[in-house]
């Protein structure tokens, strides 16, 4: 398989992340798009170790390292969205700043 296919895949995965985390206005959208450039990342990671054929499969290695920091990422934004939605009722992220 060309190295190509998953490159444009990575590409437009990190692209839907990126839109994702700059347009929506609600956290847990803005998380799930961190972790679709995250996935995209391991994607990267995945094919180029395969691509050169690493004996020791350190793309593959990273990519495990990648996904335990996106669980603790996730662990952890996850709590900060349920504070500020007890403290302020609303995920919003315009509406965290303003004073009530």
């Amino acid at each position: 398989m060309p190295l190509l296919y998953p490159l444009v895949l990575a590409a437009a995965l990190f692209g839907i992340g990126l839109y994702g985390v700059l347009a929506r206005r609600n956290a847990v959208l803005m998380l799930l798009g961190v972790e679709l450039m995250l996935n995209a990342a391991n994607l990267n990671l995945v094919a180029f170790d395969a691509w050169f054929g690493d004996k020791m499969h350190s793309g593959q290695v990273l990519t495990l390292f990648t996904i335990a920091l996106a669980a603790a990422e996730i662990g952890l934004g996850l709590a900060i969205i349920l504070t500020l939605f007890r403290a302020l009722r609303t995920v919003d992220v315009d509406q965290v700043g303003v004073d009530r």
